[in-house]
């Protein structure tokens, strides 16, 4: 019958390896070698550099989407052209700024974009990517966004203008910018031109005013409200509303 029997490690020189397997058999020291990472072996931290910023994150996070170019990236794909710097940081060519809500959502799954950020600019990253289910998270957030901006009430801005009734029908044909003819009324004869009496209206007109992504857009100026109604040489039509103080807002 054959004896077991354990043939012990003498101590590295120089000291290297003490206090891994010193005074163990080869038997015994493999499995405790097992739980030690050795050199050349596989780092779980991967380290990016992306467009100049540098990114620490786990290959766990990268490999979240197996048909995503940073899977491929972590599993070393010879058909995958990938450079690294001198740090041994993967060279990603694109745009750092965008690049921190796509690795966030890897990390845990929520779509997060700051307020200072375009959704198209994520939209574009996560195409660049490949991560169908960001691609389809942003692609909602988009669609929801300007869905609230469609539903917007639309405001309407209002002028009143005084004018004779040699003026009037030219200056409704005229009107421009968007500026459309609300509501007529007569308010009687208070010009006297030699013998005839000069009717006198006041024209209600009214422009809508849409919402922009910056705000409220602003008021034409006078000539683009009512236009120049194309009474060159004659009384203009006086606006009676708002006030000149007014006007502007």
């Amino acid at each position: 019958m054959a004896e077991n029997h354990c043939e012990l490690l003498q101590p590295a020189p120089s000291g290297h390896g003490v206090g891994l397997g010193v005074g163990l058999c080869r038997r015994c020291s493999a499995g405790l070698g097992a739980l030690v990472q050795r050199p050349g072996s596989v780092s779980k931290w991967v380290r990016l550099n992306v467009g100049g910023t540098y990114f620490l994150t786990t290959r766990q996070t990268l490999c979240r989407d197996p048909k995503s170019f940073l899977y491929r990236l972590c599993q070393a794909d010879p058909d995958l052209d990938s450079d690294k710097d001198e740090t041994g940081a993967y060279l990603i060519d694109r745009d750092p700024t965008y690049f921190g809500p796509v690795l966030n959502y890897l990390r845990h799954g929520k779509l997060v974009i700051n307020k200072d950020l375009a959704e198209e600019g994520v939209l574009e990253e996560a195409e660049f990517y490949n991560i169908t289910s960001l691609i389809k998270l942003v692609k909602d957030k988009i669609r929801e966004r300007d869905s609230k901006t469609s539903q917007v009430p639309v405001k309407h801005v209002y002028r009143v203008l005084q004018c004779q009734e040699e003026e009037l029908t030219q200056m409704v044909s005229t009107m421009s910018d968007g500026w459309k003819f609300e509501q007529l009324v007569s308010i009687g004869s208070s010009y006297n031109y030699g013998s005839e009496d000069q009717a006198e209206f006041l024209c209600v007109v009214s422009k809508e005013l849409h919402n922009s992504p910056y705000g409220m857009t602003s008021e034409p100026s006078e000539k683009a409200k009512v236009g120049d109604c194309g009474l060159a040489g004659k009384r203009q039509p006086q606006m009676l509303w708002p006030p000149a103080s007014r006007a502007g807002l």
